[in-house]
C-alpha cells in the first residue's frame, strides 16, 4: 500500500488501515468519504477529519482508533518544518523555563499552540540514538523531562491569587488544566507516532498503534482497564439477552378477560356483551441458571460473564449462578442487590468452594452440580454454560450434561476460544457441543451476535 503519493493513495491506504484495525468500512462508505472530499476545503485538516469521521465511523467506540490512524495518514506537519508558534529561544532554554512555558499553555492555549510546543519538545527530548544512522522516538522521555503532572500546585497558586482554595474557582482551574494536560500528552504521542511512521513506514506503526475497538477485544486478553470500560456494555446486553430468552406466548393466545372494557362496550348493544375484550398477555420472565468456568485459563472471560450475571438479576424472575474449577459452588449470594460488583468478585475468589485440586474438571463439576443443585433446572429454566471445554483429559460426564439440558427449556454453551483451537489438546468442544449448542464467544461483538441468533 503506498505511503506517499496522491490523495487517492492516501485515501485507499487509510481505509485499508481502518479495516485492519477492526473498524468496519464498506466499499460504499469508502466511496461516500471520497465524495465528501469533493465538497470540503482539503487544506482544512479538521474539515477533512470531520468528513472522514461522518462517513466512516459508525460507533463512538471506533473513534479513538480512527483519530490515531487519521493523524498517521494525514499528519499536521512533517519533520523539517519549524513550528512557527514556538518561541525560538525555547530550543535552547533550560528545563525550568520550558516547564514555566508549559504551565502557561496548560492554563489556556489553542490546539495549534499546544501541538507546536509538543512537536518542539519531541524534537528536543524524544529522540534516542539506537545505532549509527538510526534513531528511536519515545513519548515517555518527553513527559519525564517536563513532568507536567507536577505543575498543578504552582498553577493554582498563580491563578487563584485572592480566591479561596477548595471552592468552585479551584475546581474549574483543575478541570481546565487536566483537560489541557491530556491534550498535551495526546499531542506528544501523536507527534512521536508521526516521526516513527516517517522513519519506519506508516503501515508498520499503524498495526501497533491502534488497539482493537472495545467490542472486539478478546475476552482472554482483556486488561483491568478494559474490564472497567466493558462494564458499561453489560447492562444493554443483559436486557437484550433477557428479551431473547423470554418465554413467548403462543401466537393468538389471549390474556385474561378485561371485564371493565367488555361491560363498557356492551352499553352500545343494550347491555349484551357482543364484543369481548381481553387484557394483553403478561410477558413471562424466565429463570436463568449460569454455570461458569472460573479457572485461571479463562479468568478474564469469567470476570466479564460474571459482570453479565450481575446485570441479569434485574431482567429475570430468578437468576442462579454457579462457578466451578474441579468442583462447583453456588455463587449467587455474592451478587445480591445493592452489593458492589468489585467487592463481590473479591469475595467470590476468597470464599467460594470451587476448587479441590486446582485443575479444571468439567465432568466432576457437572456430576457435583447434578447431585447438589438438580432442583435449579426446570421447564422454565434457560441454562447458560460458559467455559473453554478443556477438562485436563478427565471423563466428560456427557450423560449428566444431556440430562441437565433435557430438563431445561433452553441450553447454550459459550466458548471463549477460537474455533480452530476446539478439539485440540484436552478440548472436548465437539463432544459437549453435540449435547448443548456451542457458540464461539471471544468478544462483545460475538456475544451480541449470539444474543441476536436467539430471536
Amino acid at each position: 500500500m503506498p505511503e506517499r503519493g496522491s490523495l487517492v493513495d492516501r485515501h485507499v491506504g487509510f481505509v485499508h488501515a481502518l479495516r485492519e484495525a477492526g473498524v468496519p468500512v464498506s466499499v460504499a462508505e469508502g466511496l461516500d468519504a471520497a465524495n465528501a472530499m469533493r465538497v470540503i476545503e482539503l487544506t482544512d485538516r479538521e474539515s477533512l477529519r470531520a468528513a472522514y469521521a461522518a462517513t466512516l465511523v459508525k460507533k463512538p467506540v471506533y473513534r479513538p482508533g480512527f483519530d490515531v490512524l487519521f493523524d498517521l495518514w494525514f499528519p499536521a506537519s512533517t519533520s523539517g518544518i519549524r513550528a512557527a508558534h514556538v518561541r525560538t529561544d525555547l530550543e535552547t532554554a533550560e528545563v525550568k523555563e520550558l516547564r514555566a512555558y508549559l504551565a502557561g499553555l496548560l492554563t489556556g492555549s489553542t490546539d495549534q499552540e499546544l501541538r507546536a510546543f509538543a512537536q518542539a519538545m519531541v524534537e528536543r527530548f524524544g529522540r534516542q540514538q539506537a545505532a549509527p544512522g538510526r534513531q528511536n522516538w519515545f513519548s515517555y522521555s518527553v513527559m519525564r523531562a517536563l513532568s507536567p503532572e507536577t505543575l498543578m500546585a504552582g498553577i493554582l497558586r498563580e491563578v487563584l491569587q485572592g480566591h479561596e482554595r477548595g471552592g468552585l474557582a479551584e475546581k474549574t482551574v483543575r478541570q481546565r488544566v487536566n483537560a489541557n494536560l491530556k491534550r498535551f500528552e495526546d499531542a506528544v504521542a501523536t507527534d512521536v507516532r508521526r516521526r516513527i511512521a516517517e522513519d519506519s513506514g506508516i503501515e508498520r506503526i499503524a498495526r501497533s498503534a491502534v488497539r482493537p475497538p472495545l467490542d472486539q477485544i478478546d475476552f482472554l486478553r482483556v486488561t483491568k482497564a478494559d474490564l472497567a470500560r466493558l462494564r458499561r456494555e453489560v447492562h444493554p446486553l443483559a436486557r437484550r439477552l433477557a428479551a431473547r430468552l423470554t418465554i413467548k406466548h403462543r401466537r393468538g393466545r389471549r390474556g385474561r378477560l378485561d371485564f371493565r372494557r367488555t361491560m363498557r362496550a356492551s352499553l352500545q348493544s343494550g347491555g349484551v356483551p357482543l364484543t369481548t375484550h381481553f387484557k394483553p398477555p403478561r410477558p413471562h420472565k424466565p429463570e436463568l441458571v449460569i454455570l461458569c468456568d472460573t479457572s485461571d485459563s479463562v479468568s478474564s472471560f469469567a470476570h466479564f460473564t460474571l459482570l453479565l450475571t450481575y446485570a441479569l438479576r434485574e431482567q429475570f424472575t430468578k437468576v442462579r449462578a454457579f462457578g466451578f474449577v474441579d468442583t462447583v459452588d453456588e455463587i449467587t449470594r455474592f451478587f445480591l442487590p445493592g452489593s458492589d460488583v468489585v467487592e463481590a468478585m473479591t469475595r467470590l475468589a476468597n470464599e467460594a468452594d470451587m476448587v479441590r485440586f486446582g485443575r479444571t474438571n468439567y465432568g466432576h463439576s457437572l456430576e457435583r452440580f447434578a447431585e447438589r443443585y438438580a432442583d435449579a433446572i426446570g421447564p422454565k429454566t434457560s441454562l447458560l454454560i460458559l467455559g473453554d471445554a478443556r477438562s485436563n483429559y478427565q471423563p466428560p460426564a456427557l450423560d449428566v450434561l444431556r440430562s441437565l439440558a433435557s430438563r431445561s427449556r433452553h441450553a447454550y454453551w459459550l466458548n471463549p476460544e477460537p474455533k480452530p483451537q476446539w478439539d485440540t489438546g484436552d478440548s472436548l468442544a465437539s463432544d459437549y457441543g453435540a449435547v448443548v449448542p456451542m457458540y464461539e464467544c471471544r468478544n462483545v461483538t460475538q456475544l451480541t451476535a449470539f444474543i441476536e441468533t436467539l430471536a
